[in-house]
């Protein structure tokens, strides 16, 4: 494998294995407070988490690129107070695939958490445990299943953004280009031989994570 492939899938690994990290970090307080708490506007935060789930990718970047570009707030406050200006950088793709994959863990976490008898958590609540140790010995092993399925699959979700990734990272070799972008601009130059390889590349790597995920899931 040469440097011009091996560069577009290391990157595709990073902004995928960051996106997922994120996704787990806000994913799972927020599928928690909209699988246990009740509270008014609960159905419209849930609506504002599975939203990127339906948009068409493209939207979804231009919202992204609306939000962090330099006449934003946002991204003028970044840009005058640290001099970063995210967009076309490797770090808006890590955002672009952070929103479109962070649905997929939210609904499966959600999920999960909402299945568990509340019985075995008040159970725990009257021998006098905390809130924090019910949730990490008896709500968070119950619930793993599930969690561990929608990691899985926004990882997955993340190493395959296209439409979001392209609209604030853009297409730079070497800088931005992600394996699905490198595979476009292959069929886009009529290189149908480059193309056919970066597909099996992608495919076999994409394959064989989700089978050790899968296999650890099962396991643990």
């Amino acid at each position: 494998m040469s440097s011009s492939e091996l560069q577009p899938l290391l990157l595709s690994l990073q902004v995928a294995g960051l996106a997922t990290l994120l996704v787990i970090m806000v994913g799972l307080p927020v599928s928690l407070i909209l699988a246990k708490a009740n509270f008014i506007g609960k159905n419209l935060l849930d609506a504002f988490f599975t939203l990127p789930m339906v948009l068409p990718p493209t939207v979804l970047g231009y919202y992204l690129l609306v939000a962090i570009g330099r006449q934003s707030p946002l991204g003028a406050f970044l840009e005058t107070r640290f001099g970063v200006n995210l967009v076309f950088t490797w770090q808006a793709a890590v955002l672009a695939a952070f929103i479109s994959s962070l649905p997929l863990m939210v609904k499966s976490a959600k999920a999960a958490f909402g299945a568990i008898d509340v019985n075995i958590e008040n159970a725990a609540r009257t021998l006098g445990r905390p809130e924090w140790e019910i949730f990490f010995t008896v709500t968070l092993p119950l619930a793993w299943k599930g969690i561990a399925a929608g990691v899985t699959l926004a990882f997955a979700r993340a190493l395959g953004d296209f439409g979001t990734t392209i609209m604030v990272a853009g297409n730079i070799p070497g800088k931005t280009q992600t394996m699905p972008i490198a595979i476009y601009d292959a069929v886009l130059a009529g290189d149908t031989a480059r193309a056919n390889y970066l597909v099996l590349i992608i495919t076999v790597t994409a394959f064989t994570i989700l089978f050790i995920l899968n296999r650890l899931e099962n396991k643990y």
